[in-house]
């Protein structure tokens, strides 16, 4: 059966677009599967625990076939800085926890540069909590199931300020097609909340050059957080 993007949005009830302007109805089927907006209002009520216990257990897409654990997240729960990248990659699958590996390091590495650790008034996520086949591109249906997760530890955290790491992750919170490198540089602000966006560490390792213009983009976080104290 066919199903406008009128009727998906309206079924998901999610402010962000999940690039669906272009999708097939079957592929926006597959999203009102889900659970539509019952599913989000019931992940919207959870408490950390059973948020928790929601990603270890979700079977809203097809990532739950191919994963080996969902990954909701790691760090300290009520702070100041939410780092949010693209989506769990191998050894995050293996492990359950975002950005591990070489990306993780180079991570870690970046937010000690402004007087930042892991854990300690960070809390780092991904807009996917399972892993695509491959590290794949995420999938618009990918996205929209995930998102309300997303959308919980937000409200959960309420942080000051959230960085964004990657393509994805950028235009998915901004509801943007805009390239990262015209997004970066500036503050945008997602619920309200100051949004910095910037290069995802496997990105910079592969484009070493890169780095100095993600080291800019960590100085306007950290002078947006001045500002806002």
């Amino acid at each position: 059966m066919s199903v406008s993007r009128e009727q998906v949005l309206k079924e998901l009830g999610i402010a962000p677009v999940w690039r669906l302007r272009q999708q097939p109805a079957s592929a926006a089927s597959a999203m009102t599967e889900t659970g539509g907006d019952d599913r989000r209002s019931r992940i919207l009520q959870m408490d950390w625990a059973q948020l928790k216990e929601a990603v270890a257990n979700c079977t809203g897409c097809e990532l739950h076939k191919t994963r080996t654990q969902g990954v909701p997240g790691v760090g300290d729960e009520s702070a100041d800085w939410l780092v949010i990248g693209e989506a769990p990659g191998a050894d995050e699958d293996a492990q359950g926890e975002p950005f591990v590996g070489q990306a993780g390091r180079l991570l870690d590495a970046m937010l000690a540069a402004i007087g930042l650790a892991r854990g300690d008034n960070v809390y780092i996520a991904n807009v996917l909590k399972s892993r695509p086949p491959g590290n794949r591109n995420p999938a618009p249906e990918e996205i929209a199931a995930c998102m309300p997760y997303l959308e919980r530890q937000v409200q959960l955290i309420q942080p000051k300020i959230i960085l964004a790491l990657g393509r994805f992750a950028a235009q998915t919170l901004l509801d943007t097609e805009e390239a990262i490198g015209r997004l970066r540089g500036r503050v945008h602000h997602y619920q309200g909340i100051p949004l910095v966006v910037t290069y995802h560490p496997a990105y910079l390792l592969r484009n070493l050059p890169d780095k100095e213009k993600a080291w800019e983009d960590l100085c306007l976080a950290q002078q947006t957080m001045a500002k806002l104290k």
